[in-house]
């Protein structure tokens, strides 16, 4: 059951989610933050692999590399899906 105080928890979380941080960065350069980051893992991903079939990187390093990649690939996703599912729900609005 949802109450009051849980309604205004989850408030306050996602408020401190979307404001600016300290050094004025905005929400658009947030995520242009966390897209970059996603490339960098997935460049990182590529190099390891890389790196294995050459025989320079251990295979605990490879697995390591690509269940970290698995983890980010997950969080995109749903982050993904959040956005889609909040459009969609903006569309069905009347007007």
């Amino acid at each position: 059951m949802i109450t009051g105080l849980n309604a205004a928890n989850a408030y306050s979380a996602a408020r401190q989610a979307v404001a600016p941080d300290a050094q004025g960065s905005s929400t658009v350069t947030r995520i242009g933050q966390a897209a970059e980051d996603f490339a960098a893992q997935m460049a990182q991903v590529d190099q390891v692999s890389t790196g294995a079939m050459m025989g320079q990187v251990s295979t605990h390093q490879l697995v390591q590399t690509i269940a970290e990649a698995e983890m980010t690939m997950n969080t995109v996703v749903a982050i993904r899906d959040k956005v889609v599912e909040a459009y969609q729900e903006i569309l069905r609005m009347p007007v």
